[in-house]
């Protein structure tokens, strides 16, 4: 679930963090985080690849380790994606990889959508490519490494009838089209982090499913089908068979840099659930783990056990967190409790910064976002800096 607003909800830990952070300005943390980790603004980026040991994430340039601590940049603050507005805004896409960057980020998180990229079942769109490459471009002069997430579908209304029209077999070719043109794209840059195939995908159970996309959450969606009958086959069949097609495209023109999926952690739902895609039999071509965790008031322990489950002997990023749930006491536990299997935390940003959030009176949402970028502020540094 990638987040849209927080209108609603009361931070009950708000105070709390606002006094534990202080008052440190943006402009006090332009040198924030590791310097072995993050390149100054326009230098060269190291490639981020596994360790020998396959556990860690390694800077090939500078041999550390690397843990990302970065942003979710998946809309602006008036709910657009960013193919919406990246050819007559890009001034403002600039400014906002700036202000991410100043904020300590070393990591961004975009969320690319398959009608964008994709003009019918066979064609690519060479104007989207451009653009990507633009940003790769952007980010690389910024600072910043990105994670690629594909395959999007977050405004229903946009999908193309004829993707929804097509079997498994047909979207699943489509897929590996959007998924080799990307990663033709973007394979000789070392400001891509990793490539994320398609943010929280979801098989169906034993019924027969009639529609690709999930459940709608703030007018979109986030979850989305891979199949939609398992037509006597296991889920760890299917699962496996889709992940190997799309890295298998990946891998033609992009042998190289990481290959990962955000998942939903049933684990955290449902207490003896097991990882699908990061389970042995699925998950093999995957470089590391990527999960979404939005820990809950007074279960920070639950959460911290539900992401054991998905130590599998590869590095662990928790793609998505905030404390959508609970307040920035129990949310700062989860993140210390969870340092000793996590290599990043990924949160989110919206074009803004926090003097902006901070002059609008009266606007809990904008409150709940000031605390929180000043929390990633405060805590970045001892993140980056952490040598195990």
């Amino acid at each position: 679930m990638v987040l849209r607003s927080f209108a609603g909800w009361i931070p009950c830990g708000l105070v709390a963090v606002l006094a534990m952070v202080g008052s440190a300005s943006t402009a006090e943390v332009v040198d924030s985080g590791s310097k072995d980790d993050v390149t100054e603004a326009g230098a060269t980026l190291g490639a981020v690849r596994l360790g020998e040991d396959g556990r860690r994430f390694v800077n090939v340039r500078t041999g550390k380790r690397f843990i990302a601590w970065g942003f979710n940049y998946d809309h602006d603050d008036a709910g657009r994606l960013i193919e919406d507005y990246w050819d007559e805004a890009w001034p403002t896409i600039v400014e906002d990889f700036g202000e991410m960057k100043t904020l300590g980020a070393n990591v961004v998180r975009v969320h690319l959508q398959t009608a964008r990229f994709m003009k019918t079942p066979d064609e690519v769109d060479a104007k989207a490519l451009e653009q990507l490459a633009r940003l790769v471009e952007l980010a690389e002069k910024t600072g910043l490494y990105l994670d690629i997430t594909g395959l999007g579908c977050y405004h229903k209304k946009d999908v193309p009838a004829w993707y929804d029209a097509l079997d498994e077999a047909g979207r699943w070719r489509v897929q590996t089209r959007f998924w080799e043109a990307v990663a033709k794209t973007c394979a000789a840059n070392d400001a891509v982090f990793c490539y994320d195939l398609m943010n929280e995908p979801i098989l169906p159970g034993k019924n027969k499913e009639t529609d690709w996309l999930a459940g709608e959450f703030g007018g979109k969606h986030f979850v989305q089908r891979i199949s939609l009958d398992l037509a006597g086959r296991t889920r760890e069949e299917v699962a496996r068979a889709w992940v190997d097609t799309l890295v298998g495209a990946i891998r033609k023109h992009d042998p190289d840099t990481l290959v990962t999926v955000g998942v939903i952690p049933w684990a955290h739902v449902f207490p003896n659930a097991k990882p699908l895609f990061y389970s042995k039999e699925v998950g093999r071509n995957l470089d590391f783990v990527s999960v979404h965790f939005y820990p809950k008031k007074g279960e920070v322990d639950k959460a911290l056990a539900a992401l054991a489950v998905y130590d599998v002997g590869k590095p662990i990023v928790i793609e998505e967190c905030f404390p959508l749930a609970c307040g920035m006491e129990d949310f700062d536990a989860f993140v210390d409790g969870s340092r000793k299997l996590a290599d990043g935390y990924v949160g989110f940003y919206w074009g803004k910064t926090i003097e902006e959030y901070e002059g609008k009176t009266n606007d809990m949402a904008a409150a709940i976002m000031a605390a929180w970028l000043r929390y990633f502020v405060a805590k970045g540094p001892e993140i980056l800096d952490e040598r195990p």
